[in-house]
């Protein structure tokens, strides 16, 4: 047996990779980062602080350590620095929510064969709906995410030193961009188009980070409700088009087009894909998400959503990568 002879390690790995996700849920439920954040750097101190058996807590802690979160020296447990960063409770890019709500939704990926044969959903189970109890938790939990994009986005556009602008966010979520937004530029102004359930969320979330009295919000389904015209000098369509088909992305881009002012600027960010589809990765495995819950719905290609933009009367289109899977298209 030679060095160079395929092993199955990789792909044992990959079909047992259910537990990567159970492994990080349990541990953002029993809040182990924030512990080992404050100085518990073993499995008895783990065990004690979080109320758990200490059998459990060593057997997450070694799970932690093989995924890469969690660092061993001497006998003592500590953050890497990822894990410092995206995992530790009540820091501003804290995914702990997201890890433990990703937890309940492994069972879904059993529907996966059969979506693949159907070309789309299997189960009608009404997500996409205003009313659905389930945006109380899924809104706050995706929130971190756009955190470091939003201050990419501001930083590339200057918008600290922008002045008085106006911004619109079309199904803008936890009103997360229009919060940094607004934080970083007193004098600009910010509204909100989702529906009302969720603009009740965004109004509190918003509001406790002190910026409430400059965000407004306007109930209603974004593909039909009116934005305006010549009415803001930023727009933001973030993590909207990958939910949404070729035609239906061309419509309210185009819209969003005519909503800004002569000189405005679109900031569209979502996992896009190469041309030729060879990358990257994140955004390639994220299709399969899509076509689990969206009828048409998917990862675009940059050529797509270049496309897309320049039939909506958009001349000057640039995209920039971030550290985080989602690509920044900035369009004028």
């Amino acid at each position: 047996m030679t060095n160079n002879q395929p092993t199955p390690e990789a792909i044992m790995r990959l079909i047992n990779g259910y537990w990567a996700t159970g492994i990080l849920g349990a541990a953002a439920t029993h809040s182990l980062f924030t512990h080992l954040d404050g100085g518990a750097d073993t499995a008895d101190r783990l065990a004690s602080l979080a109320g758990i058996s200490e059998r459990g807590a060593q057997t997450l802690l070694d799970g932690l350590v093989s995924l890469g979160l969690v660092e061993l020296n001497d006998g003592r447990y500590a953050n890497t620095a990822e894990a410092s960063t995206f995992l530790v409770e009540g820091r501003p890019a804290d995914l702990s929510s997201f890890a433990k709500l990703k937890l309940t939704h492994m069972g879904g990926m059993v529907d996966l064969p059969e979506v693949v044969r159907a070309g789309g959903p299997v189960r009608d189970a009404a997500v996409e709906v205003a009313d659905n109890p389930h945006w109380a938790e899924v809104v706050p939990a995706i929130a971190a995410q756009s955190v470091p994009v939003a201050r990419i986005a501001a930083e590339t556009l200057g918008l600290a030193e922008a002045g008085e602008i106006s911004i619109l966010d079309v199904g803008g979520g936890s009103g997360i961009y229009s919060a940094i937004w607004l934080g970083l530029n007193p004098a600009a102004r910010a509204t909100q188009l989702d529906w009302g359930p969720i603009n009740e969320l965004a109004t509190r979330l918003v509001a406790e980070r002190g910026v409430g009295d400059r965000f407004t919000c306007v109930d209603g389904d974004f593909h039909a409700t009116d934005f305006g015209t010549d009415a803001y000098d930023v727009a933001v369509y973030s993590h909207i088009a990958h939910q949404e088909g070729p035609e239906d992305n061309v419509a309210i881009l185009s819209r969003l087009r005519s909503a800004l002012r002569p000189g405005g600027t679109l900031v569209l960010c979502d996992y896009v894909v190469e041309d030729d589809r060879s990358g990257p990765p994140f955004p390639l495995i994220f299709a399969s998400e899509m076509l689990l819950k969206s009828k048409q719905g998917g990862t675009w290609r940059r050529a797509d959503y270049h496309a897309w933009l320049t039939k909506a009367g958009f001349e000057d289109i640039s995209f920039q990568s971030t550290p985080s899977p989602a690509t920044l298209v900035f369009a004028r």
